[in-house]
């Protein structure tokens, strides 16, 4: 026993470190929200999109993964929303076709690989969708996705998908947003880029990042403008339950604080008090609530989500990606997707429940990770605790 206590000391010290290296290296992009608010707060932003070929056939939007683990909310929702808005020809794209590992929860079935891709689309893609990735600089990324801005492709790097731009050349000397965690890192290693406080997404030229998890919503409606208007994108954010989608974000009340430490410390070593939870799934599961629920109850280190079906058999979601699904397991905690719930009330509802569940600085912490002010969306109290 006295080992094991010896053993968390350590363990403790060493994130308490990590936590004030990180808030002095960040500290520097705290600045108030209102110094870089101007006239461009409430519209989208400007594409540097190529011009349509004759015949003004639909842009085609790669939406890229890798196979071994892509972040969960930053692929499935845009994937879904472009497609929902009907903007374009949206493509899910990996370096092989097949199981696609997403991260912290779920799996999915890819259907094009890249190869696949450049021999439907040999004039490539109008928009690249680039989520955070579990390799940063895997070469077949980096190649491909060089390729595709080599042809004229936009390319949006959604949260720490910016580090996967870096690797592949795209953000020298670029205005960036970027998750608060990559920020000095990125300035680091990329020569002249500048860090854009107070913005939700930043456009320079043709690339596009944003902050963190939750920001891929907003880009997903800002998109969504830009290619189709205001009035498309006002029935779309609508039918999710955004009120708004502009790329007002107050950066400066992000970071990680000794107390979110102390939260992701006593969570992880108390191992004895993890779960599973176990969300139910079926046909036309609805692919922006499942991967909000999904990703904010893996984010506790304290539970990790499950898709399940009573048959274990695939299922598709909304957008028609097929998800892998696992049988429920006995012992887990069941948490439902309440369909008459709108898509992005899902995220508040999670973080009321977890915070319910595991307390309000566990709420807390899922909240930094994700970026997310809690609450941005305003959806009515949570049910009781599961």
């Amino acid at each position: 026993m006295a080992i094991l206590w010896r053993w968390m000391e350590v363990v403790i010290m060493g994130l308490v470190a990590m936590a004030a290296w990180t808030a002095g290296a960040t500290s520097g992009f705290a600045q108030p929200m209102e110094a870089h608010q101007g006239a461009r707060a409430a519209a989208p932003f400007a594409l540097a999109l190529r011009p349509p070929p004759a015949g003004g056939t639909a842009p085609v939007i790669a939406v890229l993964a890798l196979n071994e683990g892509t972040e969960t909310t930053d692929f499935l929702v845009p994937h879904a929303v472009l497609q929902l808005a009907q903007v374009g020809v949206v493509e899910a794209v990996a370096s092989r076709a097949g199981a696609v590992t997403l991260m912290p929860a779920l799996q999915v079935e890819v259907p094009r690989s890249f190869a696949a891709f450049d021999s439907v689309y040999p004039q490539g893609a109008d928009i690249v969708v680039v989520p955070a990735l579990h390799t940063e600089d895997d070469p077949a990324v980096l190649a491909w996705l060089q390729a595709q801005a080599a042809k004229g492709a936009v390319v949006v790097g959604i949260c720490s998908g910016a580090r996967v731009l870096g690797r592949a050349g795209l953000l020298e000397g670029r205005r960036f947003a970027g998750h608060w965690y990559d920020r000095s890192t990125l300035l680091r290693r990329h020569a002249g880029a500048v860090h854009v406080p107070g913005q939700r997404y930043v456009a320079d030229g043709p690339v596009v990042t944003t902050t963190g998890v939750s920001a891929s919503l907003p880009v997903s409606l800002a998109l969504v403008e830009t290619l189709a208007g205001a009035e498309r994108a006002r029935a779309v954010a609508t039918a999710l339950g955004m009120p708004s989608w502009g790329p007002a974000h107050r950066s400066e009340r992000f970071g990680l604080s000794l107390a979110h430490v102390g939260t992701l410390s006593v969570n992880t070593l108390l191992f004895w008090r993890h779960e599973r939870i176990d969300i139910p799934v079926v046909d036309g599961v609805d692919d922006v609530a499942l991967a909000l629920a999904a990703d904010a109850w893996s984010r506790t280190y304290r539970s990790r989500a499950e898709a399940v079906n009573a048959l274990a058999s695939p299922v598709h979601l909304r957008s028609g990606l097929l998800l892998r699904a696992a049988p429920p397991d006995a012992s887990a905690t069941t948490v439902l997707l309440d369909r008459d719930m709108q898509p992005a009330c899902v995220l508040d509802h999670s973080l009321q429940m977890i915070g319910q569940r595991y307390g309000a600085a566990t709420r807390q912490w899922v909240a930094t990770q994700l970026e997310y002010e809690d609450p941005e969306v305003r959806c009515g109290a949570a049910g009781p605790s599961p």
